[in-house]
């Protein structure tokens, strides 16, 4: 994987990134987990900037999937399946041993940086005509990376 502080390319523009962000609070990786013995629960695995599409770590870079914040479980009567589904997403994470109202996110996948470097693509990032590039959705078109991560931290610090 490219150095996260390498040169003037992708690796330097994600320093860059992480310089930003030293004071920002980072949210909590977590992985699903299941036993025979104890119900599924979900595991803290890390903590990253979370930068739209993007999870930035120490060093690597993961594409978002899904984000849920950690409930203890409670009984109660749902109007639909998917409000159940969630809930009990919401407990795997509170059994995992986040707190409640913690962010967590969970099915991030790892970006190959050395692959976009190499003028491909992996995960939401690309090199466009030799650019860093993110797709911000998936319907979306691409724009540069370095535009797409200044205006993003800049929320981020305000909000912060």
């Amino acid at each position: 994987m490219t150095s996260p502080d390498s040169g003037s390319g992708l690796g330097a523009l994600l320093g860059r990134a992480r310089a930003a962000l030293a004071e920002v609070p980072r949210e909590s990786l977590g992985r699903e987990r299941t036993s025979r013995w104890r119900a599924p629960r979900i595991v803290r695995a890390g903590s990253a900037w979370h930068i739209g599409v993007l999870l930035l770590g120490d060093d690597a870079v993961f594409a978002t999937a899904e984000v849920l914040r950690a409930a203890a479980p409670v009984r109660r009567g749902y109007a639909a399946e998917s409000a159940r589904a969630r809930a009990e997403r919401r407990a795997e994470a509170s059994r995992g041993g986040f707190r409640d109202g913690e962010t967590v996110h969970v099915g991030w996948t790892a970006i190959d940086l050395d692959a976009v470097e190499a003028g491909g693509s992996s995960g939401p990032l690309a090199l466009r005509d030799g650019v860093p590039s993110v797709r911000w959705s998936a319907a979306g078109g691409y724009m540069p990376l370095e535009a797409y991560l200044d205006e993003r931290i800049a929320l981020l610090r305000d909000g912060a």
